[in-house]
């Protein structure tokens, strides 16, 4: 490893650690003036009074404010729900805001300081780390010793990483006001963006879209000689940055609604949310356009687009998630399972999802232009279940933080209804394919290895048949480390996609169509 290597490693952890620490400093005093400050008029009242005891103590840290505040809290609650006074209860989550205005910490002070200390260090170290002399290297795509990487191979530096990302991403959705502290550090910067102050979302895009730039270097670098993967790499570091993170920001300052212009349902299952059809008619010409924007592609955008280019136009060059995949997740790309049980799996769990989303939906769309006769709350239960289990523990916590554990595309393979919708036109209405050469495969299971969907792609090779499987996302990398040039990705008429006499090689021999 290099100088620039070894001191990129530290600089990161160095990082990490300050990033790690960071919500622990402080502490926090809790007012009544900001308890009205920070909570709706209806509930400003009650609030002030449910939190008087907490009033002039100071307390050492988030847990004992936070366990304080609970307690004070759920009391309250517990108390008129036993006695179904359910009218009555406090349904809003006010911990974060409150821990927010109630912290007094060296972040909350300094914040570009700490930003710098934490965030900063570890981007820095993460530019060093990606630093080579590509001279000294020869060419072509290098994979070398990664089945013996304690990180990449499920080792114990593996192990921590994937309950790092579990343990953040957890907080993240469901126990915000424990990180107000991180949340501090990136509020001068949202303020500059959006106009507003910055909450838990702000920091994680502002994460989110460091870690595809940083680690999106790393691929330039591995993929020199290969111009598809760079022109990939760039494209989906371009799409998070400017359309994921920058102009959602750019139009709340704008005083327009946030709104993220690639983000296509079912993937964005709040779309027809009756908030957000409010949202969209309220806001004037540019709510409206959001609207149609997001129909048209729904309907005409993503047959269109796949039919000519396949899934992969969205979920290799597009889509957030695929970017953060790609760039930090490749370095698990090979520890997808491959086996059959786990594609009946697949197929099941993602269409799954799919129609669920679709239900979901068309129950919102029926309920919204009810006014809510017809099913009442039963929508509004419907979206807490999806909101739990799909949009927070299976695209958050399993998606990401099972990286280590399961491979890069656990979101995309498993859960992603969108991917699913793509992969359905791109089976059986679709242009694209990946064709292969039976004759010239020497069987050395590159192809398969790196495919980051569980693809077995050794087994159409083997046989020359054409690859056109839903799940596919034409990331192009079988083709990348073939060293046979045996795959080939391409688009080219419906009629020469199937092939029902494949060339067979191996202990059957060539077998083809007289």
């Amino acid at each position: 490893m290099k100088w620039f290597e070894k001191t990129g490693v530290i600089i990161f952890l160095l990082g990490i650690l300050v990033f790690t620490l960071v919500p622990f400093l402080g502490n926090y005093q809790m007012s009544q003036e900001l308890v009205e400050q920070n909570t709706k008029e209806i509930h400003q009242e009650r609030m002030a009074e449910i939190l008087s005891p907490m009033y002039g103590q100071s307390y050492p840290s988030n847990f004992a404010f936070l366990g304080d505040f609970n307690r004070h809290f759920s009391a309250y609650n517990d108390s008129l729900k036993s006695n179904q006074l359910w009218d009555q209860v406090i349904w809003d989550d006010y911990s974060f805001a409150l821990a927010k205005a109630s912290v007094q910490s060296p972040s909350k002070e300094n914040p570009w300081l700490w930003l710098g200390l934490s965030i900063g260090l570890a981007v820095l170290g993460g530019f060093l780390y990606n630093f080579r002399q590509h001279e000294e290297e020869s060419p072509g795509i290098k994979n070398n010793g990664i089945f013996h990487s304690k990180l990449k191979n499920r080792g114990w530096l593996g192990m921590i990483t994937g309950a790092y990302l579990i343990l953040f991403y957890i907080l993240l959705y469901w126990f915000p006001a424990y990180l107000v502290n991180l949340v501090w550090m990136v509020d001068p910067l949202s303020r500059i963006l959006s106009g507003g102050p910055a909450s838990q979302w702000f920091l994680y895009g502002f994460i989110y879209t460091l870690a595809i730039l940083v680690m999106g270097l790393r691929m330039f670098r591995k993929y020199r000689g290969n111009k598809y993967q760079q022109l990939r790499t760039a494209s989906v570091m371009f799409f998070q940055t400017a359309f994921a993170f920058l102009i959602p920001e750019i139009l709340v300052l704008l005083n327009q609604p946030y709104f993220d212009f690639k983000n296509i349902w079912p993937l964005d299952y709040d779309f027809f949310y009756d908030y957000q059809l409010n949202t969209f008619l309220s806001s004037g010409g540019v709510g409206f356009f959001m609207l149609i924007w997001g129909i048209l592609l729904i309907i005409v955008g993503v047959p269109v687009f796949t039919y000519f280019f396949g899934k992969r136009w969205y979920c290799s060059w597009v889509c957030g998630c695929g970017g953060l995949a790609e760039t930090v997740g490749d370095p698990f790309r090979q520890l997808s399972d491959k086996s059959l049980k786990a594609w009946k799996y697949e197929r099941w769990i993602i269409h799954g999802v799919l129609v669920l989303v679709n239900l979901m939906t068309l129950l919102t769309i029926v309920n919204y232009f009810s006014e809510f006769a017809l099913l009442g709350n039963v929508t509004n239960q419907l979206h807490s279940f999806y909101g739990f289990a799909i949009g927070s523990a299976f695209a958050g916590v399993v998606g990401t933080g099972f990286y280590p554990f399961m491979g890069n595309r656990v979101w995309c393979r498993f859960g992603c209804p969108l991917a699913a919708y793509l992969g359905i036109v791109q089976r059986f209405k679709s242009r694209f394919r990946i064709t292969t050469n039976g004759g010239q495969c020497i069987s050395c299971g590159n192809c398969s290895t790196y495919c980051e969907m569980g693809i077995d792609v050794r087994w159409y090779a083997q046989r020359g048949q054409n690859i056109v499987r839903s799940s596919c996302v034409g990331c192009g990398v079988c083709s990348a480390v073939c060293p046979r040039g045996v795959l080939k990705l391409e688009n080219d008429s419906e009629e020469s996609r199937f092939e029902e006499f494949p060339i067979l090689i191996g202990n059957d021999s060539i077998k083809i169509k007289s």
